[in-house]
């Protein structure tokens, strides 16, 4: 069974932010050798690892509301320079935009049942607008 996580995008005030952010990780990790894979590193290892590892996401939290989602390919043991052990998130480096939904500020992650993730906006723009703009519309009931 697939399961999510919700984690705050501390830092990034636009999803351009946590772009920006991906690809210069990804740069590293490639020249690291580790190939094309974004990280993120925490310091709790997931419980439910397997159904994260099953298809899972995380959904970013940018300034208040999920805004996109990165797929998760796996975790790896990695020891800090303060020589604690910590588990980085290997994720997809491509980001999926969603539907904006509101969250309110939590401190590190939150699991995310499949039914209750907000739905993956079509890949051809169109008539959607800029992430930051959809939340502000949902905010006033208007998405």
């Amino acid at each position: 069974m697939t399961i999510n996580l919700v984690k705050l995008c501390v830092g990034a005030e636009t999803v351009e932010d946590l772009r920006d952010w991906v690809k210069k990780r990804v740069r590293q990790s490639e020249l690291e050798g580790a190939g094309k894979v974004h990280h993120h590193v925490t310091r709790m290892h997931p419980r439910r690892d397997a159904e994260l590892a099953d298809g899972g996401s995380i959904y970013w939290v940018i300034k208040g509301n999920i805004l996109v989602r990165q797929r998760i390919i796996g975790f790896e043991k990695r020891l800090g320079a303060d020589q604690i052990e910590r588990t980085a998130i290997l994720l997809k480096p491509n980001l999926v935009l969603t539907e904006a939904q509101p969250r309110r500020a939590f401190q590190g992650w939150r699991y995310l049942n499949v039914e209750d993730a907000p739905r993956d906006l079509p890949r051809k723009r169109g008539n959607n607008p800029p992430p930051e703009l959809s939340a502000q519309l949902a905010d006033l009931g208007l998405l």
